[in-house]
């Protein structure tokens, strides 16, 4: 791997070894504090972030390397002078060995990518995808679960514009037995070329309407907020909440995760219930990011 556009660059292989240095990683981070020493990462955020961006930057420290940070491109880069994505790349591929983006256009990290003499990393391009978080969340449900094949997978939320889902999907597809159930307001639906997708990949998906549509043994329930910053107008009341009364309709067994922040989609009387593991899920981010980077940048 030598950059990291979208989730397609994975094969289940390649992605086991990249979970199998995390799990070293996340067992021993003394081992790899001088790993990116000779190393400087620029992290350009045009869009917030607090997860996102802060775990690739303990990330980048953890693995000794320098970073150059902007936190908000959108107002405080030249952005705001009418300069375009591409000369933005083609300035700061000369101060950086790689650059982690995040940015609100769709095609953004391939823009990117097209323009930059050094690895672009992708941190979310708009509603299309988000390749590191999906990364992060199957290494949680492997490590809660021991294994990905045969997972049952409920998708709750903002399936439309939560580009999470979208790479969640891409990146589960590559194991076998995955069922997928939908639980969304219509307006929120999974857009249908993912539909498509699962349907070439031969993994059943099933549209639900209420918590009771879903198996009574569901291994994850993966809920997102509604992303209210990619459209206009006012979403309503959030239909599907999980609190401990929708949870406890579920096994020991399943798993509630969020990429976070939550808005009122997950209920705070969950937090101590071991089935809820989302602050785990935003910790392991950080190893992720760290056998990410040094995929890319190590030896």
């Amino acid at each position: 791997m030598d950059k990291l556009l979208d989730c397609k660059e994975f094969t289940k292989e390649s992605l086991l070894e990249l979970y199998d240095l995390a799990s070293k990683i996340k067992s021993h981070p003394e081992n790899y504090t001088e790993e990116l020493r000779d190393k400087v990462i620029a992290v350009m955020f045009f869009e917030p972030s607090t997860r996102t961006r802060m775990s690739f930057e303990a990330a980048i420290q953890r693995l000794g390397a320098k970073m150059i940070v902007t936190e908000n491109g959108r107002t405080s880069s030249s952005t705001t002078k009418g300069e375009t994505l591409e000369d933005t790349i083609r300035v700061l591929d000369k101060y950086a060995d790689a650059i982690i983006m995040r940015h609100s256009r769709d095609d953004a990290a391939i823009a990117a990518d097209k323009v930059s003499r050094v690895p672009i990393i992708n941190a979310g391009s708009g509603k299309a995808e988000h390749p590191t978080q999906a990364l992060l969340d199957v290494f949680t449900i492997l490590s809660k679960r021991g294994k990905v094949d045969g997972t049952k997978l409920a998708i709750l939320g903002d399936l439309r514009y939560g580009r999470t889902t979208h790479s969640l999907i891409q990146l589960i597809s590559l194991f076998e037995n995955i069922e997928i159930y939908g639980l969304s307001k219509e307006t929120f639906a999974l857009p249908e070329e993912y539909i498509d997708f699962m349907r070439e990949k031969g993994i059943p998906y099933k549209v639900c309407k209420s918590f009771d549509d879903l198996p009574k043994d569901i291994d994850v329930l993966y809920h997102t907020r509604i992303q209210q910053e990619r459209f206009e107008g006012d979403f309503g009341k959030e239909e599907y909440i999980i609190n401990k009364e929708t949870l406890n309709k579920f096994t020991e067994k399943a798993i509630v995760l969020h990429p976070l922040p939550r808005n009122n989609e997950i209920s705070e009387d969950i937090d101590n219930d071991p089935r809820a593991v989302y602050f785990e899920q935003a910790e392991n981010g950080m190893y992720v990011r760290m056998a990410i980077l040094k995929t890319i940048l190590g030896d």
